[in-house]
């Protein structure tokens, strides 16, 4: 490993999606190993894949040229940042193609300006395939959604839910 490489793995999960969830992360470099983690109450897997690599890229503190690798098993993330859709998202108002809102937009923004400044390359790796350091974001992902007092995703948007006009005048 080179002394200005960094490599990222990490993983996300909601345990009933939405439902209770959590993001990990493991860095290293040439001379240390971190491991970090968090949960929400109520959210999704997507934004627990997301969170999880803006919270690895914002512990970095420097303004060194680090060559910085992000290993993600969120295919989401990956197709988002090597396909550039991020770029065309933003443009655009966070839509899509189809004028649709793009999802997780709070942390779209967040993650964009943090790919700039470090030219972040993004590799796909598959989940369960026996990546050590993918495994450990996988358990410490699965911890940190079942931890007690978990915060509050305050940007998860749920849907409303569907009605059905036949129940209308029950309540």
């Amino acid at each position: 490993m080179k002394k200005n490489e960094i490599i990222i793995y990490t993983d996300g999960c909601s345990l009933g999606n939405p439902g209770p969830g959590g993001w990990a992360a493991v860095l290293i470099t040439h001379n240390r190993r971190k491991e970090i983690y968090g949960g929400y109450a109520h959210t999704t897997n997507n934004r627990m894949e997301i969170l999880a690599v803006i919270k690895a890229l914002e512990l970095i503190n420097s303004n060194l040229n680090y060559e910085i690798t992000v290993y993600t098993d969120s295919q989401l993330i990956t197709d988002t940042i090597n396909k550039k859709w991020i770029y065309t998202w933003r443009a655009k108002g966070w839509r899509r193609s189809n004028k649709t809102e793009v999802l997780n937009v709070d942390l779209w923004e967040r993650l964009f300006p943090l790919i700039t400044k470090y030219d972040v390359k993004f590799q796909w790796v598959k989940g369960h395939s026996g990546i050590p350091e993918n495994e450990r974001c996988d358990v410490l992902s699965k911890l940190a959604a079942t931890m007690d007092n978990l915060e509050i995703d305050e940007n998860y948007i749920t849907k409303p839910e569907i009605t059905n006009p036949i129940y209308d005048n029950l309540f």
